[in-house]
């Protein structure tokens, strides 16, 4: 009875008709993966509710559009482009974002094949190696807190053209500038430099003698890895 419920109104004899235990089956495990997915990311990770959220239903999304589709090659082609399409109405985010949300589609993917312990032992695996990377700092910089992007805003009126080269070699192993911009309506103009400085414990001294070059106007430093996108 429930088969017939849920049977497609075009099922034929070539169609693999998916009973409501398996169907419920794989949206479970796929829901129980999203879950893992998203506790393994909290851990050591910057996140916004929406993207953790978004973690623990996704497998169980793609598990379902892979089961409808059924070994249709046509509706598989017509998924595949509608997935394309969520790309250009989304924020960029960081590339391990990225990673893991094509993890939870890899995961959903394998669910809606039937293959549930692969699933299972696939989303182990991967968080297995995302915990141990993110404890062993697995591809930080050394002395990542020397790596700065600088923001200096300066008047219309000053030539911002070497004005602070010899501040910034005093202090920094290197430097460059990167962007120039006009802003309050065209009246000042705001660099952004890359540095690398010579030691943290310089920061505030490098601070106070930029100020006395730019007229005293609005300066900012922070680390180069703050600024990413949220998705």
């Amino acid at each position: 009875m429930l088969n017939r419920i849920f049977g497609a109104i075009f099922d034929t004899q070539s169609t693999v008709l998916i009973s409501v235990p398996e169907f419920l089956l794989c949206i479970g495990v796929a829901l129980i993966i999203g879950l893992i997915l998203a506790g393994v990311y909290t851990y050591r990770n910057r996140y916004t509710k929406s993207f953790l959220v978004t973690l623990a239903l996704l497998p169980a999304i793609v598990c379902v559009v892979i089961m409808m589709v059924n070994g249709n090659v046509g509706a598989g082609v017509a998924v595949a482009g509608a997935f394309s399409l969520v790309r250009f109405r989304s924020v960029p985010g960081t590339a391990k974002e990225i990673a893991v949300i094509f993890q939870a589609m890899c995961a959903g993917l394998i669910a809606g094949m039937g293959y549930l312990g692969y699933s299972v032992l696939f989303t182990l695996v991967l968080c297995g190696m995302m915990l141990l990377y993110s404890r062993l700092d697995f591809g930080s910089r050394k002395n990542g807190e020397k790596y700065k992007v600088l923001h200096i805003t300066v008047p219309e009126d000053l030539d911002y053209t070497g004005v602070f080269e010899e501040v910034l070699s005093e202090y920094t192993v290197s430097h460059e500038l990167i962007q120039v911009k006009t802003t309050n309506m065209g009246s000042l103009f705001k660099l952004t430099y890359h540095l690398i400085l010579k030691g943290s414990e310089w920061e505030k001294e490098l601070i106070d003698k930029l100020r006395c070059r730019n007229g005293n106007l609005e300066i900012s430093i922070s680390r180069s890895e703050t600024e990413v996108y949220e998705l």
